[in-house]
Order: structure tokens, then sequence, then C-alpha cells
């Protein structure tokens, strides 16, 4: 339970340290990527002996990167970096090894990204940044095994190892690892970890842009990787509710999970009037310049800026025209809201509800819709209760909701957007959907192994409120588990510049689950989070707003939808009034 929280905490953990000192000379010159590829990952299914990514013969399928749409010199966007896949034919040199490399790299963001992969065990180091002013800074790299680290927080996998004696039917893994780097500085060149046990193979290296003009309005966590439909030559269209607006608009489409591409054959976006009816004719979205976009297994799309007022606190339609067939699909399972399916053809642009003949109520692929200008946004880090489950559905009643309502009704603190990431059975250090495959599964990779995706990849984010682990204690974590992934987190989010908010564990007494152990070990987790040592910047006291004076294991009576766990509506808005707004200022 404990084991891939503490592999996570590896994987992106950084400790920037910022130096005025010029760098020493002797050093080589720093080279582009390409020049230092030193190894050959990919072989042709006809001629595996042709690569040898792990010293014993095992390589990577050009036929199965290909079905996954990672095709060579393919731009891949993935938690909000945009990564290259080598540009080399099967057989040549398509990664380095890292040993201290110097890569010359130029850019201005949050983060560097490495398309990586450990070979012979997970691979770490220690490498430096080094900025156009002269300082520099250093960072901590793991590359999990490429067949044995975890899918959770895999880029893709592969379904097959080529090695010289034939094909295995085993899973090949890629990760995107994201590290800090000094907010405001240039970065000039990176040096690569130097070889110290399993080689780290570094396939690609970018810069995060960060996301200056924008803001999140609204968000979705991928929950699981679900059957859909079937679709073919169909088009969904989303119920989605803003936070705040702005003049301009796009969209982020993730294909998270999968193990192929997905093909976009036209997007749309308007105000709702009623049902799957819009207030006007829809306005097309384009990506990169085209009306559609395939998205790679993996993968994410956003659309270009589109001049397009987007009210604040209001219902939008985003609509896709799927041309082929989508027969599963990243999702968020709890909508708690009615979104529509078309008969066949790209209804995308019809202002019209008659096409759309049936419902969903989850949101498939649609990740994120950002607003142009603003002061940034607030991530909420949870689950079923972030979620809004027992909450009216199609009413916005969720607590994110009722926050984000409140900032636009005040001017004494910035009124940031608010993006809910809330995923409802989600636990803080326990995978329920394994981060691979179809699954009926929806409760999503633990928070720890989603934090990069849905926390620090998101638009221009300020503040994180985490309020999680009551469904790690139902289901017998211990304190010491919470309170260690809850840490963390903390230091994870804190290490990128943001400001962390705890908030308590609600209680739960009455619910089959929540039994005197788990309530125990809820008492010890809250009295963690009131007092953390400075893991958290602030604490936001749930359990006291919605416990029963008389019986603190319990809600109090008008607070409970029924279940003893979950809020109602009346629950969702004593949390949401209850949140200082000071707090959520960096």
């Amino acid at each position: 339970m404990w084991g891939p929280a503490a592999l996570l905490a590896l994987l992106a953990t950084v400790v920037p340290v910022a130096s005025a000192e010029a760098a020493p000379g002797g050093r080589a010159e720093p080279l582009p990527l390409e020049r230092l590829f030193d190894n050959r990952a990919v072989s042709d299914d006809a001629r595996r002996g042709d690569a040898d990514f792990d010293g014993s013969g095992g390589s990577l399928s050009a036929q199965d990167l290909t079905a996954a749409g990672w095709t060579p010199g393919r731009s891949l966007a993935v938690d909000g970096a945009r990564l290259t896949w080598p540009r080399t034919a099967p057989g040549q040199p398509d990664n380095v090894r890292a040993d201290g490399q110097s890569v010359r790299l130029r850019g201005r963001g949050d983060a560097l990204a490495f398309l990586v992969a450990g070979t012979g065990g997970e691979a770490r180091g220690t490498g430096t940044v080094r900025y156009q002013d002269g300082s520099h800074s250093t960072y901590r790299l793991t590359a999990p095994d490429w067949r044995t680290g975890p899918l959770a927080t895999k880029s893709v996998a592969l379904p097959h190892i080529n090695t010289p004696g034939g094909q295995l039917a085993e899973k090949a893994r890629l990760y995107v690892v994201t590290v800090p780097v000094v907010h405001g500085r240039t970065v000039a060149s990176v040096e690569l970890p130097r070889d110290n046990g399993p080689d780290l193979h570094v396939f690609a290296l970018s810069v995060r842009a960060t996301t200056a003009g924008w803001s999140g309005s609204w968000s979705a966590s991928t929950a699981g990787y679900a059957a859909v439909g079937p679709w073919t030559d169909r088009t969904v269209r989303l119920v989605v509710h803003t936070s705040t607006g702005g003049p301009r608009v796009r969209i982020r489409l993730e294909n998270t999970f999968a193990a192929a591409p997905v093909r976009i054959g036209s997007a749309t976006v308007a105000v709702q009037d009623a049902g799957a009816g819009a207030r006007g004719e829809p306005v097309a979205l384009s990506f990169r310049g085209a009306a559609g976009t395939e998205i790679p297994a993996g993968a994410q799309a956003f659309s270009d800026p589109l001049d397009f007022d987007v009210p604040a606190d209001t219902n939008l339609l985003v609509s896709f025209h799927l041309p082929g067939t989508v027969t599963a699909a990243p999702l968020h399972s709890q909508a708690i809201q009615r979104s529509y399916v078309s008969a066949p053809g790209d209804h995308a642009a019809d202002g019209s509800p008659a096409a759309y003949t049936s419902t969903i109520t989850t949101w498939p692929l649609l990740t994120g819709i950002d607003v142009g200008g603003g002061p940034g946004s607030v991530v909420l880090l949870g689950d079923s209760i972030t979620d809004g489950v027992r909450s009216t559905q199609d009413a916005n009643r969720r607590w994110p909701n009722v926050l984000a309502t409140r900032l636009l009704n005040q001017s004494a603190v910035p009124r940031y957007g608010v993006l809910n990431q809330g995923i409802s059975a989600n636990r803080v250090v326990t995978d329920r959907y394994p981060g691979d495959g179809v699954s009926t599964d929806t409760g999503g990779v633990s928070a720890l192994h989603r934090l990069d995706r849905d926390v620090l990849a998101q638009t221009s984010v300020r503040t994180v409120v985490v309020f999680q682990g009551v469904n790690d204690v139902r289901w017998g974590a211990s304190a010491e588990q919470v309170i260690g992934g809850l840490r963390e987190i903390a230091e994870r989010a804190r290490a990128q510049g943001l400001r962390v908010v705890g908030a308590t564990i609600t209680p739960c007494q009455g619910e089959a689950l929540c039994t005197a152990s788990a309530d125990a070990a809820r008492v010890a987790v809250n009295a963690y989070i009131r007092d953390s040592g400075g893991d958290f910047d602030a604490v936001l006291d749930f359990d006291a707003v919605l416990r029963d004076p008389a019986e603190p294991a319990r809600m109090l009576a008008a607070y409970d939808s029924g279940d003893h766990l979950h809020p109602g509506d009346a629950g969702l808005e004593a949390i949401a009034a209850s949140v200082d707004l000071g707090v959520l200022v960096p």
C-alpha cells in the first residue's frame, strides 16, 4: 500500500538551490539532446536484433509505438509540457544514457519535463540546471524501470517487448517526469545525472512553459479508462459549469491511460440554453490551425486560443465529433451532470438539440477549460465529497461551485478560478484504478500518483487545497500511511511554489466502513493536519464544520445526505461557506 507512494516521491522531487556563482570553466559545451544519443531502444518487429535498450537485447516495438500514435518526430503534450518523440528510424540511436552530459536547452517555465525510462531497475540521480544569468539549481530525477515500473504513473504502456529470440507479451513503459526549476529564470542548459547504477535513458527533454495570460475555469480529473458506447461517427456534447469568466477560451482534451490514439474530427463551444440546446450558434475551435486533431495514447491536446466571451458561473456546451469507433475512453465518472451524445454525424456546430438523442452522466476526454486573463486558479484535490456525490444533479451544488460563487461575489481577494479535482472513491496512498487497461473501477489512481497531472500541471495554479483521506482509513490504511502521503503531497506542491492548504477529514460514523478503528485513524490524521509542523501553509477544519457536537464521530443530521458519509447540498454549502478566502492567497 505504501510502496507506490514512496516511489512517486522520488519521481519528481526537487530542491531548487539558486546560486549566483558563474558556471566553472572546463565543462563540455552543451549539445542538443539528439546529438548525444548513444543507445538504440526501438526495433522493427522484423529486425528485433537491431536495437538493445537494456543491455540484454530487449527493445521497444516500432509497430507498437506507431499503434499508440508515438511516431518519429511526433509532438507529444503530456502534463502541460510539449516533448518530441525522437525523429529516428528503428535501429538508430534514439536516447541517451544519462551520465553527466550537458544538454543545450532554452526556455523559461515552472518545470523541466523528461521523457525517460530506466533499464536494469529504477534509475535515479541528481543533475544540474544552469540559467542564463549564471546561476544554477539542482534536481533529483527518478526513471522507473521500463518493465516493472508502476503503470499508474506511466505515460504510455506498449503491449510487447522485442528480444532477439522473439516478441514477449509483456508491457513496456515510458514515463514523463517533471522537476521544478527556479521561477523567473531562463534555462540555458541541463546537466543530466551521473551514472550510478541502473541506466537512466532520456528520450526527450523540454522546459514546461508557464500559462501566463490564462486562468483555469473548469476541470475534471480522469478517473479511469472505461467502456463507452460504442460510439461510431457520433458527436459528444458535454455540459460543464464555469467558475471564472474571460474574453478568450481554450479547452483541454486528454487521452490518459489509453493504449491507442483517439481522433477528434471537429469541436465547438457554446453557452447552454437548455439541455443540449445552445444559446446562439456554437463557435468552432481549432487545434494548431486544424479543425480536428489526433491525440496519441497518454497525451493531451489544447485547442487554439479563441476569442469567445466566457461568462462566469455559467453552463457551457463543449461538443466534439468522434469520426471513428470509440469503445473505451478516459473519463470522469461522477459528473453529477447530464450530457449528450448525438445520432450519427458531425453535429458539433448544431445549435439545435434535435440530433442529441441520448444522455450520459460522465465526462469523457474533456479535462479542462481555460479563460483568458484572470489571477490564476485554485485546485481542490479531493474524493467524492469534492466531486459532489449525493448533491443535486444538474444543479452545480458541489462545494467547489459554491466556493467559486463566493469568490466571484467579493473583492477582498483575487477572483481565482476554481478547479475541482475530486474523484469519487479516490485515496491518498493506494490506487483504485490500476492505471492501465479498460476497467469498471473509476476510483482513479492515488492522489500521489495523479498529483503531477491533476495539480502541478493545471493552468496557472496558485494554491492547492488537499481534502482527502476518508477512503484510506475506511479501507484499512493506517494513520501513519495517510499522514506520510499527505506530507509527500505538501512537499512536492511547495517545491513547485504552490501554497498548500490542508483540510481535515469529515466524520462518517454510521456508514458501514466507518468503524471505530477507522474513526481513530481519522482523528489521528486530523490532529496532524491541524498541527502539521509547517507542512501545510494553512488549515481548513471541515471536520469541525460538519460534525455533530453531541457525537463528534458523526455528521450533523442537517448536513447528512442520508448515507452518513457524504454531505448533502446543505452540508456542501456549509463547507464552502466556512472557507476563509484569505487562506487561498499565496
